[in-house]
């Protein structure tokens, strides 16, 4: 694929695993190169009640994808009448993007976190691979979140703590990388099995 033919966008996304469950971030600006699309996108997506993700790269991709995983989810509840692990959401997800890795990849970056047994984070690129992490980011403003948790992060944080350090991670990154801005919106998966909306 000719790389002046990808829509390049700019954001920042975050995810980590406390104690008592995961965080995921975002900042909220949608750019196209040097063009501010919109000042408003929710970049986090509840897949499942005990599962979020963010999302990072085209629009278009990540809606296919957060409708598909949402539905996936609910089958297996059908299925099995039982949630599904968030390992074999992310392994299921992985397939996909691998098996299109050379036709007609999506052109994403995905963090999935979720609480089933334990709090789990994974990140996922555009061709399928998947780590499993502590914390980690995604998006043009990257490095500068990471330098943050780094410093900062840490297992036993309290709620409170923990979107305080999400904020700050943010926000770093938006006073530093021109494709984040507009403030910051934070979601927790409980280790009670519960999507919740922090900050939006």
């Amino acid at each position: 694929m000719d790389d002046k033919n990808i829509l390049k966008t700019g954001t920042t996304t975050i995810g980590f695993v406390i104690s008592e469950g995961v965080i995921l971030a975002t900042d909220k600006r949608a750019s196209m190169g040097y063009y501010i699309a919109s000042k408003n996108v929710n970049k986090i997506a509840k897949i499942d009640d005990h599962i979020g993700m963010t999302i990072a790269g085209s629009v278009g991709d990540a809606q296919f994808l957060i409708r598909h995983l949402q539905n996936v989810s609910r089958m297996y509840r059908v299925d099995n009448e039982k949630a599904i692990p968030v390992k074999s959401l992310v392994n299921y997800l992985s397939n996909i993007l691998f098996y299109y890795r050379y036709y007609s990849p999506f052109l994403i970056q995905l963090i999935i976190g979720g609480y089933d047994s334990e709090p789990r984070l994974f990140n996922v690129d555009m061709a399928g691979g998947v780590t499993e992490e502590k914390y980690t980011a995604t998006g043009s403003g990257t490095t500068f979140a990471i330098s943050v948790l780094e410093n900062e992060y840490s297992y036993d944080l309290s709620l409170d703590e923990a979107v305080k350090l999400a904020e700050k991670a943010i926000r770093t990154a938006m006073e530093r990388d021109m494709g984040s801005g507009e403030g910051v919106n934070v979601a927790f998966i409980s280790k009670d099995r519960e999507f919740k909306w922090i900050k939006v």
